[in-house]
């Protein structure tokens, strides 16, 4: 059943998602040893939203070149390189659920990445992140 409405778990998640990712691309580490650093902090308190989050970093992880190629082919004047972490990082993820996830609505994957680029990057990211997901959404999927 598709994920069709907002959904607090699922936020969660795909902001832990992006704490992970951004803090293995800033650092130009691998994504596994974040991940499992990150979990291995939390023990045995491991939280629920945490499932999805795993999926997400890795579902992003084991679909990089396509999720990259996707971006920089749709970015309109932006290199990978010249975003700002956060928002590649919330581009993957939009990118992971609207192309690979079939039970997770577009809109609703795309509403999430724009606001928490709202939330957590510059003033033109969500717009930017928008966009670019949008287009993808619509030109990358048929």
């Amino acid at each position: 059943m598709p994920d069709a409405h907002f959904n607090p778990s699922r936020r969660k998640s795909r902001r832990r998602a992006l704490d992970v990712l951004y803090s293995a691309d800033l650092r130009d580490v691998p994504t596994a040893g974040v991940l499992a650093d990150t979990l291995q902090r939390m023990g045995s308190d491991v939280p629920d939203h945490m499932a999805y989050a795993v999926e997400l970093v890795e579902g992003v992880t084991a679909n990089a070149d396509r999720i990259d190629e996707l971006i920089a082919s749709y970015a309109e004047g932006w290199t990978l390189d010249r975003m700002p972490v956060v928002d590649r990082n919330l581009g993957r993820i939009g990118v992971y659920e609207i192309v690979f996830r079939d039970d997770i609505d577009d809109a609703v994957a795309l509403s999430e990445v724009v606001e928490l680029a709202d939330e957590l990057s510059t003033d033109g990211s969500a717009r930017f992140l928008n966009g670019l997901l949008d287009r993808i959404r619509v030109y990358a999927t048929r």
